[in-house]
């Protein structure tokens, strides 16, 4: 009887000691609400920062990436070397790493993609970035030589752009529906409408992730959003949605919210080559029309830095501009008749679904409407805002944050969505691409925030906080977005 108890007694200890073991086991999967959902899963084959969002460095790799806090470390390529007159980049890559179909990585791959991206036929959003490359050369299977036609003191932090990472020529046909990268996270499956599902790879040529599965799920309504963090049924929502409720959060000992920063510039883009906004003393006058304070307090709550100019308020070049364009309705009405619109004008504001934009908007009409401009709004799915705004340029106005790192350049592009012409910006800009002296370099970046500023291209508005609310026990998601991504490599459970 005694033998009896004792292996009974055995055995419950074991169970229960099994039992406690597994409830005290780390989770192994995560769940992340995003607002909105990729158009599709090419990152080198869009504009659209949601791509990133999902298969930056967790499914794509480049030879360069982003670290936390803005620096370019190593991506797939682990040295690199320059040459004394800045033409030539000689990129040794990692050995032994391999895409997730199996097939190994090597030097052709990164020649077929950077090659890619400059083709005639290219599609590449950020094309304009790698224009200087001349050649790509494979030396060996792991050493590539870069050659540029003018030196790019820009060329490693352009490379660890989203637009720049590696994939194989055997596998782009399928890649916007099924993307093959070299990443620590391997595309499982996507219920469009829904959520995208990623799952461990174990033969990750790194450090391999602490997850077994990633979960993204889209929620693009700001109360449903609230609703999902709220039950626990996402553990982390990348750029929270709804401002108001942060308060709630921090209240409660579940959830931990980050408050960092991003690049994300918001902005009311205007179609520069359209009437009535080819005529500087209309651009003036929409600028001087718009309160700042009012946006920030009615859309982000208050969270969020008004912004004079298309630039990052913690970059070391940034300048305040904002007085260039105070908010004076006085003014703008005085702007507008000097312009032949005494009485004002109709035009378009096309929204895309992001809260800071369809709210913004119902703000920025209101303004608009006090000096006589009248805007017709049109709510546009994400993929529509891609067709019609940014493809078609078939918009007066539309607000949009741009959230790529250190974009200025964009300004430099004629047929860019606002279609800005400026032969001294693009001067600068061609400048500032080879010139490598810091302070050079930062003078240039004034000079180019300042022309956008008194050319009034946009209406400059804030730039947008990086607001993630998370589950208590999570740890390693980036507070700062110093790019578009959702980086989970090194994201666990405690």
């Amino acid at each position: 009887m005694l033998k009896v108890t004792r292996s009974f007694l055995y055995v419950f200890l074991a169970v229960l000691l099994m039992s406690v073991s597994q409830a005290f086991a780390a989770k192994k999967d995560l769940t992340v609400g995003l607002q909105l959902e990729p158009p599709h899963l090419d990152p080198t084959g869009a504009a659209a920062g949601a791509i990133d969002q999902v298969l930056y460095s967790n499914v794509f790799e480049g030879l360069t990436r982003f670290a936390s806090d803005g620096s370019i470390i190593p991506g797939l390529a682990k040295s690199w070397t320059v040459s004394s007159d800045g033409l030539t980049y000689l990129f040794e890559l990692n050995q032994g790493v391999t895409f997730h179909d199996g097939s190994f990585m090597d030097a052709n791959d990164v020649k077929f993609s950077l090659d890619r991206i400059n083709a005639e036929d290219s599609a590449n959003a950020q094309k304009k970035l790698y224009e200087a490359i001349s050649s790509v050369d494979v030396v060996d299977s792991h050493k590539v030589k870069i050659t540029l036609s003018k030196p790019n003191g820009n060329l490693l932090f352009n490379l660890a752009w989203g637009d720049a990472v590696i994939v194989a020529k055997e596998t782009i046909e399928n890649i916007k529906q099924k993307p093959i990268g070299t990443g620590a996270f391997i595309f499982d499956s996507w219920t469009q409408g829904d959520r995208i599902e990623l799952k461990k790879n174990d033969v990750y040529w790194g450090e391999n992730a602490k997850l077994d599965k990633v979960i993204f799920k889209f929620i693009s309504d700001p109360s449903a959003a609230f609703a999902a963090v709220m039950a626990e049924d996402v553990d982390v929502f990348r750029g929270f949605p709804s401002p108001e409720n942060l308060v709630q959060f921090e209240a409660d000992s579940r959830f931990k919210v980050l408050k960092g920063s991003t690049e994300g510039e918001t902005i009311l883009s205007t179609n520069n080559k359209m009437e009535p906004f080819n005529n500087l003393k209309v651009r003036k006058a929409l600028a001087h029309a718009i309160n700042r304070k009012e946006i920030i307090d009615g859309v982000m709550f208050g969270y969020g830095t008004p912004i004079g100019s298309h630039f990052a308020p913690h970059h070391p070049a940034y300048l305040d501009l904002t007085g260039n364009s105070n908010h004076d309705p006085d003014l703008s009405k005085k702007l507008l008749a000097e312009a032949g619109f005494p009485d004002g004008f109709e035009t378009t504001l096309k929204l895309p679904p992001p809260a800071y934009a369809r709210k913004g908007g119902e703000i920025i009409a209101a303004q608009l409407r006090k000096v006589g401009i009248q805007t017709v709004i049109t709510n546009l799915e994400w993929s529509q805002w891609l067709e019609e705004v940014f493809r078609n340029k078939d918009y007066g106005l539309t607000i949009v944050a741009h959230t790529e790192p250190f974009d200025i350049g964009i300004y430099g592009r004629p047929d860019y969505y606002f279609q800005y012409d400026s032969k001294d910006f693009q001067g600068i800009m061609d400048s500032l691409t080879s010139e490598t002296d810091p302070a050079t370099r930062k003078k240039l970046l004034q000079q180019a925030q300042t022309m956008i500023s008194n050319d009034y291209v946009n209406g400059f508005l804030f730039q947008r906080p990086n607001l993630s609310v998370i589950n208590a026990k999570v740890s390693g998601i980036w507070a700062n977005s110093p790019t578009q991504a959702t980086d989970l490599t090194a994201v666990s459970w405690e």
